[in-house]
C-alpha cells in the first residue's frame, strides 16, 4: 500500500461535505450504468466499487460465464478509462505485460537506439485473466504495477497513469495446469471477491437479455480524475481508536501463534493475515462508509469487510482440509470471536 500520510480530519469543510456528496452520487450513477449490462451481484458490484473508491487491486474467483470479465470491462467503459486485457498463458512472458526496448532507426540521424514499447499493463483498468495460468516469474511481473503502480524495464523505471487498477480473475474448477500464485503476491489484493451463480428470475433476465440485440449507450458522469479525488478523500475519513484496534484485532487473532488465538485457528489455520488486512480492512471501511452517507468507520464496516479482505490471506492445514472446513467458515467465527471495544462508534 501507499505510504502517503493524509490527514484523518472530520470531514466537516464544504468542500469536503460537496466532495463526499459527489461519491454518493457518482456512485448511483455508476450502478445505474452497470445494471445496462450486468444483472444482480449487488454485493460484488459493491465490493468493485469500494476497490475503486479505495485504490485497491482485487482477485475474482468464479467458474466460467459469471461475468467476471463482463463486469469489469463495463466498469472501465462507465468510468471511459483505458481497459487492457492480459490473457495469461503457460507462455507469456513478463515483457509481453510490461513492455520491452526494441530497436528503431532515427529519421533524422540514421542511427540506431533503443525506444521502449509499452505493454498492456500501461492502462488505467487492466485484467488479468484467468492470472494462474502462467508461471510465477511472469505473475511476479505484475507485483511493482500493484504496488507502486510502475515498471521497471532494464533498469528505466515508468510510473503509470493514475488511477490504476488490476483486477485478476482464477478458475476454481479447472487446475490443471496451472501455478498457485505466491502468498506475496496475494497479499497485494484488496480483496479476494467470489462471484456464485444467480437466482433463478436473474439467469432468465441474463438470458433474456443477451439473446437478443445489445448496444447500450453509457454515460461518463464519472471520470478518473473524479476517483483519484475520491481516493484522496476515503483517506481523509476519521476512525476511532476502537475501531482500527477491532480492526488489528481480527488481523492478529487469525495468527495460530498468537497468544490472542481462538483455538479453532490453533487447530485449522497454518498461517494467518498480515498488517495489510487490517490496512484493506480499515481503508475500505472508510470508502464503505461513505458510499453509506457516514463520515466515520463504524465495527460493521470492518464486519461487511472481513471476508473478502482476510480469505485470500490465511492459510489452512491438513486437519482443516480433511475436516472439510473452509476460510470463509473461519472467517465468520473469528469474525465473532474477537471483542467489541467497548468505546468507539
Amino acid at each position: 500500500m501507499s505510504a502517503t500520510v493524509e490527514p484523518q480530519v472530520a470531514l466537516s469543510s464544504p468542500d469536503d461535505i460537496a466532495l463526499a456528496d459527489r461519491l454518493r452520487s457518482g456512485q448511483a450513477q455508476i450502478l445505474a450504468e452497470l445494471r445496462k449490462l450486468i444483472i444482480g451481484q449487488d454485493d460484488i458490484v459493491e465490493q468493485v466499487l469500494i476497490s475503486l473508491f479505495a485504490g485497491g487491486n482485487s482477485l475474482i474467483i468464479g467458474v466460467p460465464g459469471l461475468a467476471k470479465t463482463l463486469l469489469i470491462h463495463t466498469v472501465s467503459k462507465v468510468l471511459d478509462l483505458k481497459f487492457s486485457r492480459i490473457q495469461f498463458t503457460p507462455d507469456l512472458m513478463p515483457s509481453d505485460i510490461t513492455g520491452t526496448d526494441i530497436i528503431q532507426d532515427d529519421p533524422a540521424t540514421g542511427q540506431r537506439k533503443m525506444v521502449f514499447t509499452p505493454g498492456p499493463v500501461f492502462a488505467n483498468i487492466v485484467l488479468a485473466d484467468e492470472i494462474n495460468r502462467t508461471p510465477p516469474k511472469t505473475q511476479s511481473a505484475m507485483l511493482e504495477a500493484m504496488q507502486e503502480h510502475r515498471v521497471t524495464v532494464q533498469g528505466k523505471t515508468y510510473e503509470l497513469t493514475e488511477p490504476f487498477f488490476v483486477f485478476a480473475t482464477q478458475n476454481p474448477i479447472e487446475l490443471e495446469g496451472t501455478y498457485p500464485l505466491p502468498e506475496a503476491q496475494l497479499d497485494r489484493f484488496m480483496f479476494q471477491i467470489v462471484i456464485d451463480y444467480l437466482t433463478e428470475d436473474q439467469e432468465i433476465e441474463v438470458v433474456r437479455s443477451t439473446t437478443s440485440l445489445q448496444s447500450p449507450k453509457f454515460s461518463h458522469a464519472v471520470t478518473g480524475r473524479d476517483i483519484v479525488e475520491f481516493q484522496r478523500l476515503v483517506r481523509r475519513v476519521p476512525v476511532s481508536e476502537a475501531v482500527t484496534r477491532y480492526a488489528v484485532n481480527v488481523a492478529r487473532y487469525s495468527r495460530p501463534a498468537s497468544p490472542q488465538a481462538p483455538d479453532f485457528v490453533k487447530k485449522w489455520v497454518n498461517y494467518g493475515a498480515s498488517v495489510r488486512a487490517a490496512q484493506w480492512m480499515i481503508l475500505g471501511g472508510k470508502a464503505r462508509a461513505l458510499m453509506h452517507g457516514r463520515y466515520h468507520v463504524g465495527f460493521d464496516d470492518i464486519r461487511a469487510l472481513a471476508l473478502p479482505v482476510l480469505r485470500h490471506r490465511i492459510l489452512l492445514n491438513f486437519h482443516a482440509q480433511s475436516e472439510r472446513v473452509t476460510t470463509d467458515q473461519i472467517i465468520a467465527q473469528l469474525v465473532k470471536a474477537v471483542p467489541t471495544p467497548k468505546s468507539g462508534l
